[in-house]
């Protein structure tokens, strides 16, 4: 029988019996091992990979007991030829076509997203010295071990039993109660199980509520500047786009909202700005909706990260009339990768929003769905809510300080908390410029031309994000990006 050597790593993120399970199947699917010879014994594996006898017997185990090796007794352990491992034959049966025209996509696609200006972000941003970017956890906050408990809870026999079978457009219960009961409150939102429906992330809402809404001869109005993803998204669909101007107080809310189909705001931290839209305000928005009839979309991202005073009333919560669809999401606490949100709306409006949601994915993975009610369920999300606040005021303040010392001449707006700076710097400085150099420096900023709806959006704003700063490297990084732009673009240190 030829040796086979199969390789694992004593320091590797996978334990040494999954780093061995990986590598017999791999060689028993591209075929480098086969039934008619018997594996290496478990004790002479065992001494050539460095590790324990019984690393290998219950990695040989395992692998029989999902049927991809026999045992026989006093030979060893084969490999099971009645497994489908077969790869397909290079040879085609059928006669070689000859090579046709190529499809010319570009022409042939209704819709090119690709063309749409977004934010960009470095992939590798850990890897920078400074990262001052929007949108990111620290990692380090992230709780591990209650996470994982609740994981492994919903994997308990019950659990498995509701979220393996196809709940078709359904959403757990549990979750739906969860939010219903112990997360809208906090913004003073009341509403019925069938007024909830979860979705993956704010992005998947706004797709929903573009899609049943919106579209060609209906104009949504948003904030300027504002949310990139909520204008690419019903730019899309052909929706017109009403750019209405933010001041310190949020968007203004006058005759330009008229003859809306919609009006998209972010009240609670208005995006970018972080500005908060007071009570008078909201009244005065919502008296105008029930007037002129729009709807209004409140996107309520980081409702939970008002760490200064009490949070103002959420405006679903001052609904009377059922005109605001409201959007929340885990993002901002739990990571934008688990894409967990929810979306509140009147009974009749999510009834048609949970079957579009069907056509495009059935519903959010079940499993997901459990693991969060049972987080929330067990006080988890609350307890890092409150955890999260007081991390992010520490850093907002240093963030403050910093600002203060560092960038004199750049005047933040007033917020509530978030997890950003919004700056308008010197009426000559180019931050789409600044960002490209700062860059090499290992500082990310971003830039805050993209979020002006103009054909010449100005060019001294940018947004520095500190949610994912170590807090000791803040005042070093805006110390860094002081001397950058006292040098001037492009000009060597």
């Amino acid at each position: 029988m030829r040796d086979f050597i199969f390789p694992v790593r004593h320091d590797g993120d996978l334990g040494l019996q999954a780093q061995l399970r990986r590598q017999l199947i791999d060689a028993i699917v591209d075929g480098r091992l086969s039934g008619s010879d018997p594996l290496p014994s478990c004790r002479r594996l065992a001494q050539s990979l460095g590790v324990s006898r019984n690393t290998v017997v219950l990695a040989y185990q395992a692998l029989a007991d999902e049927g991809l090796l026999i045992s026989r007794e006093r030979v060893g352990y084969f490999v099971n030829t009645d497994m489908a491992f077969d790869q397909i034959e290079t040879k085609s049966s059928y006669p070689e076509l000859e090579a046709g025209q190529s499809v010319d996509w570009w022409n042939r696609l209704r819709l090119r997203p690709s063309e749409l200006v977004n934010v960009e972000k470095p992939r590798n941003w850990r890897r920078y010295p400074y990262p001052f970017i929007y949108g990111q956890p620290d990692q380090t906050l992230f709780p591990v071990s209650t996470w994982r408990m609740c994981s492994r809870q919903a994997l308990g026999i019950e659990a498995i039993e509701s979220w393996t079978k196809d709940n078709f457009n359904e959403d757990d219960p549990r979750l739906i109660e969860e939010i219903r009961t112990r997360v809208l409150p906090r913004r003073g939102i009341k509403a019925a199980p069938s007024e909830i429906l979860i979705t993956l992330g704010a992005q998947n809402a706004l797709y929903l509520i573009a899609e049943l809404l919106a579209g060609p001869g209906k104009t949504l109005a948003v904030e300027n500047p504002g949310y990139v993803d909520t204008r690419n998204i019903f730019a899309l669909n052909g929706t017109q786009l009403r750019p209405i101007p933010v001041d310190r107080e949020g968007i203004v809310v006058d005759q330009r909202l008229d003859g809306c189909a919609c009006v998209y705001v972010t009240p609670s931290h208005q995006s970018p700005t972080t500005v908060t839209l007071p009570l008078e305000r909201r009244i005065a928005l919502l008296e105008r909706a029930q007037r002129s009839d729009f709807i209004v979309i409140e996107d309520d991202y980081e409702a939970e990260a008002n760490f200064l005073h009490a949070p103002t009333t959420a405006l679903k919560a001052m609904d009377r009339s059922g005109r605001v669809v409201y959007i929340g999401s885990f993002s901002k606490y739990l990571g934008p990768g688990l894409r967990m949100g929810y979306m509140v709306a009147a009974e009749e409006f999510i009834q048609e929003a949970r079957m579009l949601r069907r056509l495009m994915l059935r519903h959010p993975a079940t499993n997901n769905q459990r693991t969060m009610a049972l987080f929330i369920a067990g006080g988890h999300y609350d307890a890092l809510v409150h955890r999260l606040q007081r991390d992010f005021r520490s850093r907002w303040e240093i963030m403050g300080e910093g600002l203060a010392r560092f960038l004199p001449d750049f005047a933040p707006r007033p917020s509530c908390g978030g997890t950003s700076f919004w700056l308008e710097g010197p009426k000559s400085l180019d931050t789409d410029v600044l960002a490209a150099d700062a860059l090499k420096e290992g500082i990310v900023i971003e830039p805050g031309s993209l979020h002006f709806l103009s054909k010449k959006p100005p060019r001294n704003f940018m947004r520095l994000g500190f949610s994912s700063m170590v807090p000791k490297r803040i005042a070093p990084g805006l110390e860094a990006l002081s001397r950058l732009i006292d040098r001037g673009p492009g000009k060597p240190e």
